[in-house]
């Protein structure tokens, strides 16, 4: 269980953060990077639901659901593989919970019409909070993969395909809140010349 009841602790003062294991990290080091983003998407996604809460309620609860999921994987992050064994077992994205975004994916991409150009953000104020938590999240996913290819670290994969799926899940949302893509706003490339 989780307990804060003091918000500063000053540990930080020298630029550093402390992982799981209680392990000091500068915050600039790559994987402190990549869960910060994680967080950040978070945050972006609920910026978008306060639209959605009102306005599109199945959506919400999937929106719910990956904020939720999102701490798991930032704690998924914050806990590497040291290899010996912890004290208790750390909390990892898996498997089941990528294929949770899969099938919201799907359920939401059968009403949509196929895209014959890109999408830009907007449409409307949720559609463009969560293509911006969408723009969140593919950064994350960056620096998750630059996090995994680094050495001597290790990434579950599962954290890896679960990002993917959240800012594709991300996109198609932004499709579903935009009157399930009739209202979004298509590239004209070249429009401007």
């Amino acid at each position: 269980m989780v307990k804060l009841n003091k918000i500063y602790t000053r540990t930080g003062d020298d630029g550093t953060t402390g992982l799981v294991s209680g392990k000091r990290r500068l915050k600039s080091d790559p994987r402190v990077e990549a869960y910060g983003s994680v967080d950040e998407a978070n945050a972006c996604i609920g910026l978008a639901r306060l639209d959605t809460a009102a306005n599109h309620p199945a959506i919400d609860a999937m929106l719910a659901r990956i904020q939720n999921d999102l701490f798991d994987l930032g704690a998924d992050l914050a806990t590497p593989d040291e290899g010996k064994t912890p004290e208790y077992p750390p909390l990892r994205i898996v498997a089941a919970q990528v294929d949770r975004v899969e099938q919201d994916i799907d359920t939401l991409n059968a009403a949509l019409q196929p895209l014959t150009s890109f999408v830009l953000p907007g449409g409307s104020p949720a559609s463009a909070a969560l293509h911006l938590a969408r723009t969140v999240a593919r950064r994350a996913e960056r620096q998750i993969v630059a996090l995994a290819r680094k050495k001597g670290e290790a990434v579950n994969p599962d954290a890896l395909r679960y990002i993917n799926r959240v800012s594709d899940f991300l996109f198609v949302a932004g499709r579903a809140v935009n009157d399930n893509g009739k209202s979004d706003v298509l590239w004209v490339p070249g429009k401007n010349r």
